[in-house]
């Protein structure tokens, strides 16, 4: 692919805003990924799931450019090829990932781990000299009503609860304003009233980004009640609603009836 496709004026060559086909990949002689196709629209929330092992987490690798693929095509935005750029000019793109064990500042607020991860320019003058502009005020008081945490926005992040953690590491996401977020089980370690607090945060954010949820537990998928892809041994098996792949007897043997 050559080097015009990265300009302004790149025709768009897919309408959906993530686009892999036939990616594959291998680690000394394994092959994690294995022709794998997968196709995200615009404004569209996924549900991945797979045993250990099926790669899902090799796939977000090479969606954030942390692996690269030795076959296939990784499109972003309709014409960007993600296999071109490295981790920082694809977060710069608007895709962002959190990863399963939260990381946020314990020893800040909650408002000022957003403010933190706010996306703005960071000149040597505006970060000596910063004051929080009312626009970026605006943003980090919407992004604390998202996340249920704007009553507890002057707490020490340290003192949440795991739950809570997470919920913040989410707003730190949307700050970075993605148009991507990669979520990769959300609703580990969670009581049940933070999973379905979990749940309702999703379907809010799925209403103004694209969101792929890698995720065990099949009752917080039932809740998001988003389409389902079935990752084994690298590749796409099933994909549809959860009930259709629950049904699906390869599904059951070698995942869901473990």
């Amino acid at each position: 692919m050559s080097t015009a496709l990265m300009s302004t004026s790149t025709p768009t060559l897919t309408s959906s805003l993530l686009y892999l086909d036939g990616v594959s990949v291998s680690f000394d002689g394994f092959k994690a990924i294995r022709g794998l196709s997968l196709v995200i629209a615009p404004g569209e929330m996924r549900a991945i799931i797979g045993p250990n092992g099926a790669g899902k987490t090799t796939m977000m690798d090479i969606i954030t450019g942390k692996t690269r693929p030795d076959a296939g095509t990784v499109m972003f935005g309709g014409s960007v090829d993600l296999t071109r750029l490295d981790e920082a000019a694809i977060a710069n793109l608007g895709i962002g990932r959190k990863f399963q064990k939260p990381t946020v500042f314990d020893f800040h607020t909650i408002e000022d781990n957003i403010l933190l991860a706010l996306k703005s320019k960071r000149t040597v003058r505006r970060t000596l000299f910063w004051k929080t502009a009312n626009a970026d005020q605006k943003r980090i008081d919407h992004i604390l009503g998202v996340i249920k945490l704007g009553d507890a926005r002057a707490r020490l992040a340290g003192s949440l609860s795991h739950g809570q953690k997470q919920w913040l590491e989410i707003g730190m996401l949307l700050a970075q304003d993605p148009k991507l977020l990669l979520v990769d089980e959300p609703a580990a370690g969670m009581t049940d009233g933070e999973t379905a607090e979990t749940a309702v945060l999703l379907k809010e954010i799925a209403r103004d980004h694209s969101v792929i949820v890698v995720e065990h537990d099949m009752g917080f998928i039932r809740e998001l009640g988003v389409k389902v892809t079935v990752l084994h041994e690298g590749s796409v098996l099933a994909e549809g609603p959860l009930d259709q792949v629950s049904a699906n007897e390869r599904v059951v043997e070698v995942y869901l009836g473990r």
